[in-house]
């Protein structure tokens, strides 16, 4: 049963109309931007390429020219999420410094660069009574984002789906909510400057459930696609309640795959870069598997240089063995997503056992395996059903960017129209044209 925004006066329930108030306002407010957003699709749809980069470029430019304020935004964001006394890792991923506003601006470049997606002849063929068909590629519509504490995925799902010819509606968490806002404000001063509807890249205002609630009901009908950005709890809201579809991946259980024909010095560099570089990405590998035949000469050096690198390990018995600084790994950690400097380790029986292992307890994310042994490299390729695959390269090019897709609005694992970096090309879907002279249907 739907409440009304005005208190029913017969409910002795209700004791006063102001919450019940605020959430309706807001709700309203979400739908006034929702049906702003899809005006704004529909220019979009038909917005010259040159136009659709134009706003980029002076996009990626106002972001280099405020970078300043950008930073004291982050600051602030900081100092509440430090009084939280929040994690490490989570700091990490809300930080924002000059390298990484330089990889923002330069990520909207590099979107701004590519071939133009929309019209794209995706297919063309004629039929035996003469009709021509073609499929070619369209925007999707309103693509609607929830994300958390990554400010910078308001700069990558902006430019993504500008170029794809999308409106957005961004609706950024709580611990980056003046982050968000002062890079917004860029995207949306690049659209001014070359003339394109201002509702393109829209951003909830607040931070209030009712937004997050309202963009689950579709904002009216205006929402064509929402991708989730975050941990699990609210990925799994999202893909529970969300009554559009949603790209979408629950969490990143990432594996890296030691066999017995790996090459040590390849194994240590991979395996110390997949899981410490940054260890908050989602592509930051969290089980180490290393064949039983490999571990006498390369389970110890591995475990001792992620030690040495400053991460936790928890590991089987095998494992254990090897350094006494190992803790002993449960259940629960060859199923966990640590997004910190922690690690599972387990000496598995072969590549058939380590690729039950990652179907048994990975999330289809990303998965590598480290081996000069073509046959393994291959059938680890064909077997592992994730959405990225590597052979002797880290898991941390698990990254749209990294793919030349110049940014990322996610990394989808599952098997309906998108999967793996979601960039320019997913966020479009197509229609057939067919062209006759007159044909008609028996």
């Amino acid at each position: 049963m739907t409440q009304s925004a005005t208190p029913n006066i017969a409910s002795p329930k209700i004791v006063s109309s102001k919450p019940l108030s605020e959430a309706a306002e807001a709700r309203a407010e979400m739908r006034a931007i929702g049906a702003e957003a899809k005006r704004a699709a529909r220019i979009l749809a038909n917005a010259p390429a040159g136009a659709k980069s134009r706003a980029l470029i002076a996009a990626a430019r106002i972001l280099r020219e405020r970078g300043s304020e950008i930073l004291a935004a982050n600051a602030r964001d900081l100092e509440a999420a430090r009084a939280k006394g929040v994690a490490p890792a989570f700091l990490d991923r809300l930080a924002l410094d000059a390298a990484r506003i330089e990889a923002m601006a330069s990520g909207v470049e590099t979107v701004a660069a590519l071939p133009d997606p929309v019209g794209r002849l995706l297919a063309t063929f004629e039929r035996p009574n003469g009709l021509i068909i073609e499929r070619v590629a369209t925007p999707l519509g309103v693509v609607g984002v929830i994300y958390e504490s990554r400010p910078n995925v308001t700069a990558d799902a902006g430019a993504l789906c500008l170029k794809a010819g999308d409106a957005v509606v961004l609706r950024g968490g709580s611990d980056s909510f003046h982050s968000s806002a002062a890079i917004h404000a860029c995207l949306v001063a690049g659209l001014r400057e070359a003339g394109l509807p201002e509702a393109a890249i829209s951003r909830a205002p607040s931070t209030s459930r009712e937004a997050v609630g309202e963009m689950l009901e579709g904002l009216g009908g205006a929402l064509d696609v929402i991708v989730p950005r975050g941990g699990k709890n609210l990925v799994e809201r999202v893909q529970r309640e969300a009554r559009v579809p949603v790209f979408a991946h629950l969490e990143g259980v990432v594996h890296v795959y030691i066999d017995r024909a790996a090459d040590l010095g390849k194994a240590l560099k991979i395996v110390v870069n997949s899981k410490m570089r940054r260890t908050g990405v989602c592509g930051a590998a969290e089980t180490l598997l290393v064949d039983r035949e490999a571990a006498p000469t390369m389970l110890k050096p591995l475990v001792e240089a992620l030690i040495a690198a400053g991460c936790a390990v928890r590991g089987d018995e095998a494992t254990r063995a090897v350094n006494g600084a190992v803790t002993p790994a449960r259940e629960f950690d060859w199923r966990a997503e640590y997004l910190d400097a922690i690690i599972a380790v387990k000496v598995v029986d072969g590549l058939d056992a380590a690729i039950d292992h990652i179907e048994t307890y990975g999330s289809h994310h990303t998965d590598c395996i480290v081996t000069e042994d073509k046959a393994a490299a291959e059938k680890f390729l064909r077997q592992v059903d994730s959405a990225i695959v590597l052979v002797n390269a880290s898991t941390q090019f698990a990254d749209g960017g990294e793919f030349g897709f110049g940014a990322e609005i996610g990394i989808a694992t599952g098997r309906m129209h998108a999967r793996g970096p979601v960039g320019v090309e997913q966020l479009c879907t197509f229609k057939y044209r067919v062209r006759g002279d007159g044909q008609t249907r028996a």
